[in-house]
């Protein structure tokens, strides 16, 4: 009895044994939108291949499992191999045959129809996502608040979950509220506010937000308790269509908006700067406001880049002049939000008094110097004709004792002694100044730029001596 045991046995592992074999079978066929389906393949052979799977119908395989069994028959090993590979559809699809080397033969598994169904709405579902606007028009630019709401019951128990949000595109994503849950009857709720502006006119989309839910399997399956033991399903929120309307001509800015600007001082040196400090407050698109650095006449003006901070846009800025000035006021042009108008704000005009300025005929002088020296020589040649030989000759005399004296005093050691320290790139901030006069000068210019991200920035001078030194001759800059 016990051989005929053993016999019976045989004979039924002997077909998965002598045959390769492949069969594909999936948990369901049709389903909604959302829901996992779990395909699984059966392999037996002695020479088995496994299949590289990483989609199916255009999916993501969110989670596999497999099982081996050894079968010996007359001595030899017989492998069978269950393999199981969950994914979600999106559409309707069909699985296609999944060919396999086993045993040295080429196998395939049949074609599987997949059908998939809209999403039948139930009030006692597990879980919901749901996205809300207060409306559905806005302007370009203008800042709207969009809500997540996650409700889960409270008796479901996920064993794990992954959030997808939606993409968004074509709009800026200002701010993100932290999570905040409380109760709501059966459900626990979870809501998160998303501050948004469009981009741009037209008809846009924000698109469904995803939750992906695992839960724990509570029956075998049909391969005998094989597979995943978890079932991942799905649920999606609600799309939106947003109508995006342009601004009026002139304007790009939308919201409610405060501008004002504060000042370290209004009496300063010559060449000494002076900061401001812009800023705007206020609900709206201030990610489109560009530099509020001016054109002064005579002035060099430096502007740091632009710092947004929630709802505060903050801008440094430098003057630095030999005269005294007048910083205009800084404005912003905009559509109030709220009255529908447009409206422009500014803030006051800076007096700036520049005490020990230079005086403005220093440099004309210095270009008078050459041509008076040139008309002396040409009297001194006139009136040479008109000195007698006897004084010729005294003036000769004098000269060589003057000459013999110099050599011995040798009094443009004193001279040079005595001489005023040049201007060095060690003191930036004077260098600046005294070639500001000729930033037309494209290698000047290189150098104003340089000195200018150093002064203000902090940033490491990038400045070549030799040009520099060559520059310093070519302008007479002392």
């Amino acid at each position: 009895m016990k051989n005929l045991g053993k016999m019976i046995i045989l004979i039924f592992l002997v077909p998965f044994t002598l045959f390769g074999n492949i069969t594909a079978s999936v948990d369901s066929t049709s389903v909604e939108l959302g829901d996992a389906v779990t395909l699984s393949l059966k392999l037996s052979g002695d020479d088995i291949e496994k299949p590289n799977l990483y989609t199916i119908c255009d999916s993501d395989i969110i989670s596999s499992g497999s099982q081996t069994s050894i079968a010996v028959v007359n001595g030899k090993y017989s492998k069978e191999y269950i393999l199981s590979y969950q994914f979600v559809p999106q559409e309707s699809c069909v699985i296609e045959p999944i060919e396999l080397m086993i045993d040295g033969e080429k196998e395939k598994t049949k074609a599987i129809k997949i059908k998939v169904g809209e999403v039948k709405s139930s009030k006692d579902s597990d879980f919901s996502l749901e996205l809300k606007t207060d409306k559905k028009e806005f302007y370009v630019g203008e800042n709207f608040k969009l809500t997540l709401l996650l409700k889960q019951k409270k008796q479901t128990n996920a064993v794990d979950s992954k959030f997808i949000p939606s993409s968004m595109k074509g709009f800026w994503v200002k701010s993100e509220s932290k999570p905040i849950r409380y109760d709501d009857g059966d459900y626990i709720v979870t809501k998160v506010d998303y501050v948004l502006a469009p981009q741009r006119v037209g008809e846009l989309s924000i698109d469904k937000a995803k939750l992906k839910i695992a839960t724990r399997l509570s029956s075998r399956n049909s391969w005998s308790g094989f597979g995943v033991n978890v079932k991942w399903k799905t649920y999606f929120s609600n799309s939106l269509k947003i109508n995006v309307k342009p601004l009026p001509n002139g304007v790009n800015l939308i919201g409610d908006f405060k501008i004002k600007a504060n000042v370290d001082k209004v009496v300063v040196n010559a060449g000494e700067a002076i900061n401001i400090t812009v800023e705007v407050d206020g609900d709206g698109n201030l990610e489109d406001i560009k530099s509020f650095k001016p054109y002064i006449d005579g002035v060099s003006v430096f502007d740091e880049k632009i710092v947004i901070d929630g709802d505060k846009l903050t801008q440094k800025l430098a003057f630095v002049s030999d005269e005294s000035f007048t910083i205009p006021p800084f404005s912003i042009k905009y559509f109030d939000s709220k009255t529908k108008k447009v409206k422009t704000i500014k803030t006051k005009e800076v007096k700036v008094s520049v005490k020990n300025t230079k005086p403005k005929g220093e440099l004309v002088i210095k270009k008078d110097l050459k041509p008076k020296t040139i008309l002396e020589k040409e009297k001194v040649v006139t009136t040479t004709s008109d000195i007698s030989y006897i004084y010729i000759v005294v003036a000769t005399i004098i000269g060589f004792i003057l000459g013999v004296l110099v050599m011995i005093i040798k009094p443009w050691s004193i001279i040079s002694s005595e001489k005023p320290k040049k201007v060095s790139i060690k003191e930036p901030k004077q260098l600046f100044i005294k070639l500001l006069p000729f930033k037309d000068d494209k290698d000047v210019q290189s150098i104003l730029d340089s000195l200018e991200n150093h002064i203000y920035s902090n940033q490491p001078l990038d400045v070549d001596k030799k040009v520099l030194k060559e520059i310093l001759l070519k302008y007479r800059i002392d």
